[in-house]
């Protein structure tokens, strides 16, 4: 295996286990503290987990360059979700999606290759984005980990590896 391809190895196992983590702590989560806002200028615990399982596919769709009405719509279509297992569904399947995009990059394109979202002027080429979502989603996994903390719910260091 060549070191680029031994890098997206790792980065979809990163990914993977990210996701695998997130979906057994939204299984953990009660009906009645979906409402649950820290503060009035951050999501509620279901727009934030709505957010999340999106992740890997609308951050897919960005890279792409597909328009914003394009991702919108899925957005909308996400966030209309309300059942848990639908909502991991969600982010399962875009997981297999982005890695089914990554996977058929070649080398040259997946450290070359740039692609532009519509809210900037630059692009970033492929690996940078397979980085992002990673990242992106890791973030998010962290603020869900901390409101169920803050909320009572027994989860700890062991809930995220």
């Amino acid at each position: 295996m060549n070191t680029t391809n031994e890098v997206k190895h790792l980065l979809f196992e990163e990914l993977e286990h990210i996701v695998r983590t997130s979906c057994n702590l939204i299984r953990k989560i009660s009906p009645e503290h979906w409402g649950y806002r820290p503060a009035d200028n951050m999501r509620n615990l279901q727009e934030l987990v709505h957010h999340l399982v999106s992740v890997p596919a609308v951050d897919l769709l960005i890279l792409q360059e597909k328009s914003e009405s394009e991702i919108r719509a899925l957005e909308a279509e996400i966030a209309a979700g309300t059942d848990k297992e639908t909502l991991i569904g969600w982010m399962n399947s875009g997981t297999v999606d982005v890695k089914h995009y990554m996977e058929e990059l070649s080398e040259e394109e997946f450290l070359h290759k740039k692609t532009k979202p519509f809210y900037l002027e630059h692009g970033s080429v492929q690996a940078k984005w397979l980085i992002e979502i990673v990242t992106h989603t890791q973030h998010h996994r962290a603020q869900m980990f901390s409101y169920l903390k803050t909320l009572g719910y027994e989860v700890n260091m062991f809930d995220l590896y």
